[in-house]
């Protein structure tokens, strides 16, 4: 997506996350940024793109890759439509799909989608000689194809296997982003997303469960180059669903528990403030302490089984960025407002 256009094109533009989790992106503060990204790029100098980067638009990337071939090759359209034909009975029911191909009850699209994406690295100078850009989102949504097809098909074997396939995706897409934004000097390039996805792994409980994320497989490519900045709250709202697949309201957030980066955050008296990690970090948070992720997600009544881990905040972040307070998102599309009161966290006691 590319920061050009009226307010109208920014929100048709967003109108295409429909989606579950469609609130994460269609928002006031993307469309806020999108608006402000229009304006600098009006300015002249070196255009900013809006790029995505997860999994979770199987059927969507494979209308865009169905649409570019449409233009440049209707032959090779005609083939492609073929081999994407095996996902047609699922509807646009991804985890139905992945349901099916793991459990033996219908044939894997695994072949086709392979198949698919080589077709079109095969001919990607002559693709790309016309133009870049297009090229590149059709490859990008083609490659998002063959992943998400592999992930849906392994989300049923287990959480760590799936987590890694769709983190390392991310960060096949970065890489692939910055080699194709190169043009004589190394592209700056800003990551958004969650605390889980961007702070390193091999400091937190995902990282002795066997888990990786996108901030560990950057880290660990680019080591200093790399600045993994995260986020916390104390108190205040959330946009979020009750479960996967439902729709989101706002929700009260339960203050930090005791003994918790966001109680000790709290405690520091501050409406808001960036923790650059260094050696003048205090030493009781050099050791693992509670943290709280929240994401699409949010159970307040279950919020210590669901929601906190043991991390070592030195190790997984360069900089934190606390707001004592926060607002949840305003979705551009109506949602469930709070409720008067939610009750506490009295996991696991009930006291």
């Amino acid at each position: 997506m590319r920061g050009e256009g009226s307010d109208a094109d920014a929100r048709a533009a967003l109108g295409g996350f429909k989606r579950f989790p469609a609130w994460m992106w269609r928002n006031d503060v993307v469309l806020d940024f999108v608006t402000w990204l229009r304006a600098h790029n009006q300015r002249g100098g070196n255009p900013v793109g809006f790029y995505g980067l997860d999994l979770y638009s199987l059927f969507r990337s494979i209308e865009v890759v169905l649409e570019y071939l449409d233009e440049v090759d209707p032959e090779a359209a005609r083939r492609a439509r073929h081999r994407y034909g095996c996902f047609d009975h699922y509807g646009e029911d991804s985890q139905a799909y992945g349901y099916a191909a793991t459990f033996a009850m219908d044939r894997t699209c695994e072949d086709a989608v392979v198949k698919q994406l080589h077709d079109l690295r095969m001919r990607a100078f002559d693709y790309a000689r016309d133009d870049g850009e297009a090229f590149f989102a059709a490859e990008q949504n083609a490659r998002l194809v063959k992943n998400a097809e592999e992930y849906y098909r392994t989300m049923f074997k287990g959480r760590v296997s799936s987590w890694n396939l769709r983190d390392t995706h991310m960060a096949e897409t970065l890489e692939s982003l910055a080699r194709h934004l190169e043009n004589g000097s190394r592209s700056k390039i800003v990551v958004w997303a969650h605390n889980s996805h961007l702070g390193d792994a091999r400091a937190t409980d995902m990282g002795r469960g066997g888990e990786h994320n996108l901030g560990q497989l950057v880290r660990e490519r680019h080591g200093d180059e790399a600045l993994l900045v995260g986020f916390s709250t104390y108190q205040g709202t959330v946009t979020a669903a009750d479960d996967w697949d439902e729709p989101a309201r706002v929700k009260r957030v339960n203050p930090g528990l005791d003994g918790s980066y966001e109680a000790d955050f709290h405690a520091l008296g501050m409406a808001r403030f960036a923790l650059f990690i260094d050696g003048n970090m205090p030493p009781v948070w050099r050791k693992p302490r509670l943290q709280r992720a929240i994401g699409v997600i949010y159970r307040p009544e279950t919020e210590r089984a669901s929601h906190y881990f043991h991390a070592n905040l030195a190790r997984q972040f360069d900089v934190m960025i606390h707001f004592d307070t926060t607002r949840a998102l305003q979705p551009l599309d109506p949602v469930t407002p709070p409720a008067g009161h939610e009750a506490p966290e009295t996991y696991p006691t009930g006291k």
